[in-house]
């Protein structure tokens, strides 16, 4: 199969021939739908009025007022739909199947003040007799109350530009919503929801209509199921120090057109993403090699090249497990296509190296290039949903990475698409025992369920740092789990410190991808002796830790728990955990602080209540507490949870179990869940119980049968400082 046969094979099942032609593809992707087309000339504004009937119906009911109307609906899950002007939950791409059903035991009923309200196990909604929504907790307490939307219909019958305001408790904080944000927790300002590229060749920006809200009340996420672009404007409250004028949190959301409709989810932060999971879909599984280390090659040499950045890597003590071709081996940078003087025999070359343990994955631009390289490029017609990619594996391809740029109008729907089209065709033609790996830029609520996302180099310099962190934390947060920044190094916003900074933050992020530090060198020894023992290291703990990030992957898809999480998580009820932004929990076990600032040897970081242990030292502080602890070049200050029990990789290269030993009288546990190969749910978690009687630590597998000896090697660290057998 040639190169141009690669292009004409992707439309490999269903789609006409038409639909082939470049100008005709285009057209299909340029059609005006709900994602695309911008607004008309305005009138005055037109908002509901007063209740004027009211339909019950299971779960919920319709709420009809002078000029419009209100659909509310409990699912049996927990989660709260409501759609205006007769929008409804489907269709929709965000959600992964059929609508969930009704609860049963939630009706519609009068409320004072001549509104309605639906009463539900986990929480309340009340609506107003002029249409503002009020999410409450079974208790009573106030979550979030959205007041009556105001629509600006279009003179010439098209779609009407919206907005709605709402109100959050006065000690209330915002989180998500993913893309280009300073922080986990957006700024006071405006945000705008869009996931427009730079123009630049660099990643755009995964910003998503996903918002979750943590106060002293609980917490609840809100979607709103609209993908056209759109502005957040964020304000914090303030509360009235006693005084009782506290000044509640607002929200505006301003959308260009499409459905007024969303979902409300209350609960526990595990129990909103859980049920966030429940309807937008479980994240797809990458593959356990997916969790190593990534080198992006995006150069123009041929094989040869590639051998000796794997050899590079390898020879230099540098852990290796996939090898990421950009545009520079395509054949005149055309997708599906491969320059066949450069590489004759990419097949052999990739059995080579998997032979090594390295994969090879492939750039895929989001448009195919006319094969006479002078006309209009073509678009795949995406919104077919018989659309897959075709080939890739026969040419020795284990997974694909997207590019997106300015120049491509591709909408976040049509990002989510090509995911899907990407994780089936692929899918479909890898062996049995193995999973696929797709990497994208942009997407959409539901993108998750297909592969991860790359946030590309992101902004340059310290601060470019911060906002990789912050970006992984709040896509996690929006439902996406696997994520992670390019390490880079050279440029103007170079040096040595900040590439090891940066490798060294990625080293405990879901993804680690690393690109070239200058043109002729593929990896760290181009800084020098030092630097690349500092990679060794980072890229060393990174391998060791891979069972423990391969257990996370798969209880993120059970559970929909990110794996990189705030470090409220546990306690969003603590408000100064809830200002934290410069460290991070890496699933239940770990909480790590990065060197975000340059020049740093030493940093604060903020425990939360518990025992917790410095990996480094083996020293043991009490939380609640802030703590000054060393972090030189050669390292970052990691913490594990005293009782911890997490799998991590052995000298021999089998799985080994390390427990934290409990504070006196405490216990603890861990799951480990073990890397089965196929694309199912996977094998069943083992379950460890951790309990200390004086000096000794006791470590039991929980089963059906009772508890029994562990059947893995166990090492018990935090006794003495210096870990021991067992």
């Amino acid at each position: 199969m040639n190169g141009r046969d690669l292009v004409r094979s992707w439309w490999s099942v269903g789609v006409t021939g038409a639909a082939r032609e470049p100008r005709t593809v285009r057209a299909a992707w340029l059609r005006r739908g709900a994602d695309a087309t911008g607004p008309g000339p305005r009138v005055r504004a037109r908002v509901p009025g007063a209740v004027r009937e009211v339909e019950p119906g299971p779960g919920g009911g319709v709420i009809r007022f002078a000029r419009s109307e209100l659909r509310v609906l409990v699912a049996v899950n927990g989660a709260v739909f409501w759609g205006w002007d007769g929008a409804g939950p489907e269709p929709s791409y965000a959600l992964a199947g059929a609508c969930p059903e009704p609860d049963p035991r939630a009706e519609l009923e009068p409320d004072t003040d001549g509104g309605w309200r639906v009463v539900a196990e986990r929480v309340t909604v009340a609506v107003s007799r002029h249409g503002a929504l009020e999410v409450l907790t079974p208790g009573g307490v106030t979550l979030r109350r959205d007041l009556p939307p105001r629509w600006w219909e279009a003179e010439d019958g098209g779609p009407a530009r919206w907005m709605q305001r709402s109100e959050v408790p006065a000690d209330a904080r915002f989180f998500g919503p993913g893309g280009p944000v300073e922080g986990p927790r957006p700024r006071d300002g405006a945000h705008r929801l869009g996931n427009g590229g730079t123009g630049t060749g660099s990643a755009a920006p995964v910003t998503m209509p996903v918002q979750l809200v943590v106060a002293d009340a609980g917490t609840h996420l809100l979607f709103v199921d609209n993908p056209w672009d759109g502005t957040l404007t964020l304000r914090e409250g303030a509360e009235g120090a006693g005084s009782g004028h506290d000044r509640v949190g607002t929200s505006e959301l301003r959308m260009e057109g499409g459905p007024v409709r969303g979902w409300v989810m209350a609960g526990t932060p595990a129990r909103v993403l859980l049920t966030w999971a429940s309807l937008a879909g479980a994240p797809a599984l990458p593959p356990a090699w997916a969790f190593g280390h990534h080198h992006v090659r995006e150069g123009a040499g041929g094989e040869d090249e590639v051998r000796r950045v794997v050899a590079g890597h390898l020879e230099r003590g540098l852990p290796l497990d996939a090898v990421h071709l950009g545009n520079g081996h395509l054949d005149g940078g055309r997708a599906f296509t491969v320059d066949q003087d450069r590489f004759p025999k990419l097949p052999v070359l990739a059995d080579e190296l998997r032979r090594e343990g390295v994969r090879l994955v492939s750039v895929v631009p989001a448009a195919v290039r006319a094969e006479d390289r002078r006309g209009e490029g073509a678009f795949p017609d995406l919104p077919d949903a018989r659309v897959r990619y075709a080939g890739q594996a026969a040419r020795g391809f284990a997974g694909v990475w997207h590019t997106v740029d300015g120049s491509v109008p591709l909408g976040r729907v049509d990002a989510l698409r090509l995911g899907r089209a990407a994780h089936e065709g692929l899918r479909d033609e890898v062996p049995a025992d193995e999973r696929p790996l797709v990497l994208s830029p942009s997407g959409w609520p539901g993108s998750q369920r297909y592969g991860g996302v790359w946030s590309g180099e992101g902004a340059a310099g310290w601060p470019g740092l911060r906002a990789s962190l912050a970006r992984v934390v709040g896509l996690g947060l929006c439902g996406v789990p696997f994520s992670g920044p390019d390490v880079v190094g050279g440029g103007q916003d170079g040096g040595f410190e900040l590439y090891v900074r940066r490798l060294q933050l990625a080293a405990y992020l879901p993804l680690l991808r690393t690109g070239a530090v200058g043109p002729a060198d593929g990896g760290p020894w181009g800084y020098g002796a030092a630097v690349l023992g500092h990679a060794r290291v980072a890229l060393g703990e990174r391998r060791r830790l891979l069972p423990y990030f391969v257990t996370l992957a798969h209880l993120a898809r059970r559970t929909g728990a990110p794996m990189v999480r705030p470090v409220w998580w546990p306690a969003p009820e603590e408000r100064q955990l809830r200002d934290c932004e410069d460290a991070f929990l890496l699933g239940d076990a770990l909480l790590v602080a990065p060197v975000l600032e340059p020049g740093a040897v030493r940093r604060e970081v903020r425990l939360p209540r518990g025992r917790w242990y410095d990996t480094a030292t083996g020293r043991a502080y009490e939380g609640p507490a802030k703590v000054l602890v060393d972090a030189p070049l050669e390292r970052i200050p990691v913490f594990a949870r005293a009782g911890a029990a997490l799998p991590v990789r052995a000298e021999d290269g089998g799985t080994e179990l390390e427990v934290w030993a409990p504070a006196p009288g405490r216990s603890g546990g861990g799951l480990v869940v073990p890397e089965s190969g196929d694309d199912g749910d996977g094998p069943e978690a083992e379950r460890y119980s951790v309990t200390r009687s004086g000096p000794r630590v006791v470590v039991r597998r929980e089963t059906e049968d009772g508890a029994q000896e562990p059947s893995r090697p166990v090492r018990v660290r935090g006794l003495d400082g210096t870990g021991s057998q067992m």
